[in-house]
């Protein structure tokens, strides 16, 4: 059960907590009072106290009285953006959480709903810290994978051998592929692969038409759609720079919708969201008949042979057998948002369910049906499913398309 408080004399901040959907906001300018506000009147009761960024030695007066007396308070910082020494110094006293000041109703709902679903983790005083929100591998599991990679790296020894020879005959450059990806708890890794790329490939990847990109959205018509960038007046960190540079924009709150009004738009708040969204959906980046591919490259990636140098990872400890699929840095970093995280709180694999369901579709899959994939086996994955995902990817070993 979670109270919100509000500790701050912000009156846009104020208007913009009442709307909150079904959601009650108290409100106090005092931090004793909202010490009171947050003393719990029933078991398992925790609050979320907003607070306001004011005069940092007074901020750090009431902060860290809130932290002392209410341990089972959750402090989200309202606040513009802080130095280094200020960020650490409020961390130190108890901050749990920052939010942009000029944070949308939107984004304060997304926020509280983000700690309402992770509210037995969070507010659980018994636990260490570095526990919360990261993620642990079963011990079955991790015995499955080091079984598993060991007995598949014996039988195969003879096909790495071979795709090894084979790779050296057709191109120069290295046998394997190291590339950094981001797998369980955002943990950064070299994952290999057996290379079936010019050794040029990456400084070639811009070059190359976004008409390629298949995650990319078109018109009916085949033509890449160009998103057009608008600034909202309660965005990030870079639509604040635009306000600095001029840009005067207020904010107008109707009986069903959010409108934002800058001196050249206006645009409702949920489209605007909408549009945010489609931006990280498109994050992951799948390019079709890529000409960077050698042609003992296309014979591997047909038979997924160049992922068997992925067992090491297994064996390691980098991956599973199933699991998520870890991402590039440059796919990961626009999947920080509250609804992506919960694909990085789950195993990273060397196979998994979206991987088999795309082939099932013949290899057609928006992003979002990917990452929503990804966040179901992270919820649900047992042994069962895994057995089930493995049984699937050899049956589907021999694929007509490329996914």
């Amino acid at each position: 059960m979670l109270g919100i408080v509000y500790l701050g004399k912000n009156p846009l901040t104020q208007e913009r907590l009442k709307y909150l959907p079904g959601i009650l906001v108290r409100m106090t300018t005092t931090y004793k009072d909202a010490a009171l506000l947050c003393t719990p009147h029933v078991p398992n009761e925790h609050f979320i106290v907003f607070f306001e960024c004011n005069v940092r030695n007074e901020d750090i007066t009431a902060i860290t009285y809130l932290h002392k007396k209410c341990k089972n308070t959750y402090i989200i910082l309202l606040t513009d953006k802080l130095s280094d020494e200020d960020r650490k110094i409020y961390q130190d006293c108890g901050i749990s959480d920052t939010i942009d000041r000029e944070a949308s109703v939107t984004e304060l709902n997304k926020k509280i709903q983000f700690i309402a679903d992770r509210e037995s983790i969070l507010f659980d005083d018994e636990a260490p810290k570095t526990s919360i929100l990261r993620f642990k591998i079963p011990i079955w599991k991790r015995l499955f994978d080091i079984v598993f990679s060991s007995f598949a790296i014996i039988v195969l020894s003879p096909v790495f051998i071979i795709t090894a020879i084979a790779i050296r005959l057709e191109s120069k450059g290295p046998i394997l592929f190291k590339s950094k990806r981001v797998g369980t708890n955002y943990t950064i890794f070299d994952f290999l692969k057996f290379r079936s790329m010019y050794v040029d490939a990456d400084q070639r990847l811009k070059e190359l038409s976004k008409e390629h990109n298949q995650y990319a959205e078109k018109h009916d018509d085949g033509e890449v759609n160009e998103k057009k960038t608008i600034t909202s007046p309660l965005g990030d960190e870079a639509e604040m720079a635009m306000l600095s540079e001029g840009m005067e924009s207020d904010m107008m709150i109707s009986d069903d919708e959010v409108m934002l009004v800058g001196d050249d738009f206006v645009m409702a708040e949920s489209d605007f969201s909408k549009q945010k969204e489609e931006e990280i959906n498109n994050a992951f980046v799948k390019i079709e008949n890529d000409p960077r591919i050698t042609k003992v490259g296309r014979f591997i990636r047909k038979y997924s042979i160049d992922e068997l140098p992925q067992l090491f990872n297994i064996l390691k400890g980098d991956m599973s057998v199933v699991g998520n699929r870890p991402l590039p840095l440059y796919e990961a970093e626009k999947l920080t948002i509250d609804s992506s995280i919960d694909r990085f709180m789950a195993p990273a694999g060397l196979t998994g369910l979206w991987q088999v369901e795309e082939r099932g579709k013949g290899g057609i899959m928006s992003a979002d049906e990917r990452k929503q994939l990804d966040i179901t086996y992270g919820q649900t994955y047992n042994f069962v499913l895994d057995m089930k995902i493995i049984f699937r990817t050899l049956t589907a070993f021999i694929q007509k398309d490329n996914v």
